[in-house]
């Protein structure tokens, strides 16, 4: 009996050891179910296919949920924040197939008075989460964290959301995956633009959630304007559009969230 512990744990270490930083699993899931529509801006979800594809999806997660607390200590910024995101999307598509196709928003899954983003279904790290814990406690809540852009690659099931991504963040290309969904998001004239008759820029409520996420210093920034004027290409600003946002003399309003499921 106690060879075979040992040999257990001795797997299961070297299990958690050779973690898959590519997420190679969680890419072969998402690529054949999730489509950027013809803009390149947002992408639908086939819910239905990845019912017939839960016992996969299950397994990833369990991948997840075998890396503990000082494994996950020992991985690069990028591998943490990779992980953590590909745990909270792929999370959150499990929280909707519990009930699809009995559901028109990820709301229906909470109630006046509980929240689907409470509800603690899940072990990550050691302990029961829920996924607000990933998004707001281990994401935004590191000590090392200061990155805006993580808000265009958690998706939260819902059409005023920034896109699922039809691949995994790895580590490797984590900059610049982060860099595309943020231009893509802004791309999108349903959530983000700029009206020019009356000189305000319309925002997804996004920006106004997490103000302060945009105002901490990230690459010089310490506006939402002004972190928009980064991507003044993807919003459509022209230089000197581009300058008054940069300098913050731009007037902003935000727009009603869709929280539609996000399907196809």
């Amino acid at each position: 009996m106690k060879i075979y512990i040992a040999i257990l744990l001795f797997a299961l270490t070297g299990s958690v050891a050779a973690f898959d930083h590519e997420h190679r699993a969680f890419t072969e899931l998402l690529a054949p179910h999730v489509a950027w529509n013809a803009a390149g801006t947002s992408t639908g979800v086939d819910y239905a296919g990845l019912q017939r594809q839960r016992a996969p999806l299950r397994e990833y997660l369990a991948t997840l949920s075998a890396v503990d607390q000082a494994t996950f200590d020992g991985f690069t910024l990028p591998q943490r924040q990779a992980f953590l995101i590909n745990a909270y999307n792929a999370y959150t598509l499990e929280l909707i197939l519990t009930a699809y196709p009995k559901l028109e928003s990820i709301k229906d899954l909470g109630s006046l008075f509980s929240s689907p983003w409470k509800k603690a279904f899940f072990r990550l790290l050691g302990e029961e989460r829920h996924l607000d814990d990933v998004e707001h406690g281990l994401l935004r809540g590191a000590e090392d964290f200061n990155e805006p852009r993580i808000h265009f690659a958690v998706n939260c099931a819902s059409i005023g959301c920034p896109a699922l991504r039809p691949e995994a963040f790895t580590a490797a290309r984590f900059d610049a995956q982060l860099d595309d969904q943020t231009r893509r998001f802004l791309r999108d004239r349903t959530r983000n633009r700029y009206e020019a008759d009356d000189d305000v820029l319309l925002l997804s409520s996004i920006f106004d959630w997490y103000a302060g996420d945009f105002e901490t210093g990230w690459r010089g920034t310490e506006s939402v304007a002004a972190f928009v004027a980064l991507y003044a290409d993807a919003i459509g600003a022209d230089p000197a559009l581009a300058a008054r946002l940069k300098s913050d003399e731009v007037e902003i309003d935000y727009l009603d969230y869709d929280w539609s499921l996000n399907s196809k």
